[in-house]
């Protein structure tokens, strides 16, 4: 048996005005993913359970088949276990995002789409006159990068994900608990370095919006996990332009196939992506495909790119990938959002998203096709968010 999983981040959404009362999926034109409910099952799953704060690490940590309450760490170590760092008992590690805030409100979690020469030249500034903070920062991609602290084992502090404070003032959503002095002082000096940095007089000169600073998050202790061949007697593979997929891909066990031109971003190869997915299922019993473009369209408040988004999806991902598993003997393919991304307030929301799977021993319901208002009447509920992959593989 061969099994596809297709992530497409963020894809679930509400009704927008902008696209005439329907969500994004709705409006998108999608005959793949529409062809796999009609062959399949369409429902929704919790994959952010009560209590966790909604993002890409809780919600695809589910989906891989691990339970948040057991396994999650905070995303900054998911993040470190992509770098294979290694993170001494006494470290805690944070996201560390380059941001826009103006007048005191969080205007842009990715410091104005920095470019990864941008950060890479911030992250070596910082890391250069903040070593004796105790501090070790790691460049990611683009604005997406981590900082060590040491001497942190008893910090027990509580941050808020940039992502979800657009356009609101940053003031009521300040680090909080033991530890925050220290870690507002380290960032009001970071933000000062990267005010008078060179990256931000060029950006300036060329009418660009220039990064305020550093933005601290995410931030925890690494946990293992299970290897997922252990569990579920497949060798797994993934796809995918991000550290927070990568660390979950380490994490479990799970080979890495890297694709060019694969960003993260609006700009990503998603031909690039189907190709590589399609060639991995030769050779890999379970290939796992993220794509995080719409994501980021819906955190732009974008609708019309989100959907864009979605439509190469289906086009250049899901396409070729239900293309070459109808070749195989036997076959399934799952496509499910991690979480739903609002267009309307740019934020990620805990709403139970949609997924819909078809292939081998699973009957053809054809109900509708794959958005939002199909999955609500589809019948398919899964509460526990974790047990979808299992049921996905049984046979």
């Amino acid at each position: 048996m061969k099994f596809a999983v297709i992530l497409p981040d963020g894809a679930h959404d509400v009704p927008l005005a902008a696209l005439g009362g329907l969500t994004p999926l709705a409006a998108a034109r999608h005959p793949h993913l529409d062809e796999v409910v009609r062959a399949g099952q369409i429902g929704r799953t919790v994959t952010i359970p009560a209590g966790f704060t909604p993002g890409t690490d809780v919600g695809t940590l589910s989906l891989f088949g691990y339970d948040p309450h057991v396994h999650y760490s905070g995303r900054a170590p998911i993040e470190a276990a992509a770098k294979h760092l290694a993170v001494r008992p006494d470290q805690l590690v944070f996201r560390c995002n380059f941001v826009v805030v103006r007048e005191g409100v969080m205007r842009d979690n990715t410091g104005g789409h920095i470019t990864q020469d941008e950060a890479d030249a911030l992250v070596a500034a910082l890391q250069e006159e903040l070593a004796d903070q105790g501090c070790t920062v790691v460049a990611g991609v683009t604005y997406r990068n981590l900082l060590l602290l040491d001497d942190a084992a008893d910090l027990d502090i509580s941050c808020a994900p940039p992502h979800d404070i657009l356009d609101q003032p940053i003031a009521g959503h300040l680090p909080r608990g033991g530890g925050a002095a220290r870690l507002l002082s380290l960032t009001a000096r970071a933000d000062a370095i990267v005010a008078r940095h060179p990256v931000n007089a060029r950006r300036r000169e060329r009418g660009q919006e220039p990064i305020s600073g550093i933005w601290l998050w995410g931030q925890g202790r690494p946990t293992q996990c299970r290897a997922f061949s252990d569990r579920f007697g497949l060798r797994a593979a993934a796809i995918t332009a991000v550290d927070i997929l990568r660390g979950l891909a380490v994490l479990t066990g799970m080979d890495l196939i890297e694709v060019p031109g694969a960003t993260g971003f609006l700009d990503t190869d998603y031909d690039a992506k189907g190709r590589a997915a399609v060639a991995a299922l030769d050779s890999w019993d379970l290939v796992i495909v993220h794509v995080e473009a719409a994501d980021e369209a819906a955190h732009m408040g974008n609708a019309a790119e989100k959907v864009r988004a979605l439509e190469r999806i289906d086009e250049a991902v899901v396409g070729p990938v239900l293309a070459r598993l109808r070749q195989f003997s036997a076959w399934r393919i799952l496509v499910a959002a991690d979480h739903a991304t609002l267009t309307t307030t740019r934020g990620h929301s805990a709403i139970p998203p949609l997924f819909a799977w078809a292939g081998t021993g699973i009957p053809a319901e054809g109900r509708g096709g794959f958005d939002e208002a199909s999955a609500e009447s589809g019948g398919l509920w899964i509460r526990e968010g974790h047990r979808l992959m299992e049921m996905f593989l049984a046979e």
